[in-house]
């Protein structure tokens, strides 16, 4: 059993569908490096300052394509986790709510960085977790943020800024951010599921794509970059 809070069929299926959309994003990504017109200012003042071969370039680049084409299938590798857990609900996609807990009364839009989603958008999120609200009596709606800004946990009421009206939002304590190892904490009722969740992770998926690694050197490196991000 990888982890206590979800089976290992649903987690290794999540996982699967993160590692066929980097699959994706590899083909896509070397097939662009020669359809695509490659900005040579950018490759020249990039591979001069870092002191990089053209070759070397080129493999950031198609690294740089292919994470940014990760962004929604992390996001996404999360929904389906939380979805998976005991009581909890994937809501699926095309709405503006991702999990749901019904039992707890709890529902949550799910963002894997900080910085995923701008000003305007957060307004429209904010809008629409307070409508769906006032037909839920005793819910709590979350805007979740994996990754959080500067290794601080949260969960405070969400007030984004309204470029409109120049003010925050009002302050509501049923609207709430939340980071993701707060939330993974709630969700789980194990306060460092959010870490054993990616400490468990390298097993897997050397083992669905049949890698051999050394567990020990690949822990301590993965270890010291989740440190980087999250406070214990």
């Amino acid at each position: 059993m990888y982890l206590p809070f979800i089976n290992d069929k649903d987690l290794v299926a999540a996982v699967d569908k993160v590692l066929a959309a980097m699959k994706k994003a590899n083909e896509k990504a070397e097939k662009n490096m020669y359809s695509n017109v490659i900005d040579p200012f950018s490759a020249i003042f990039d591979g001069v300052f870092q002191n990089l071969k053209l070759e070397d370039w080129l493999k950031l680049e198609k690294t740089r394509q292919i994470q940014k084409s990760m962004q929604n299938s992390i996001g996404d590798f999360h929904q389906d986790v939380i979805g998976h857990v005991h009581g909890w609900e994937n809501l699926g996609t095309g709405g503006f709510l991702d999990v749901e807990n019904k039992k707890k009364k709890i529902v949550a839009e799910i963002k894997n960085k900080y910085n995923t989603t701008k000003g305007d958008h957060k307004v429209k999120i904010y809008e629409s977790l307070y409508y769906f609200l006032k037909n839920k009596g005793g819910y709590i709606a979350y805007y979740v943020e994996i990754i959080p800004k500067g290794k601080k946990s949260y969960d405070k009421p969400f007030t984004p800024p309204n470029n409109q009206t120049h003010q925050k939002m009002a302050p509501n304590e049923r609207i709430r951010i939340i980071d993701g190892k707060s939330f993974y904490a709630l969700v789980t009722g194990y306060p460092d599921a959010l870490k054993d969740l990616y400490l468990v992770l390298p097993k897997i998926i050397c083992e669905r794509l049949k890698k051999d690694i050394d567990s020990k050197i690949c822990l301590e490196y993965f270890t010291c970059l989740f440190n980087r991000v999250y406070q214990f």
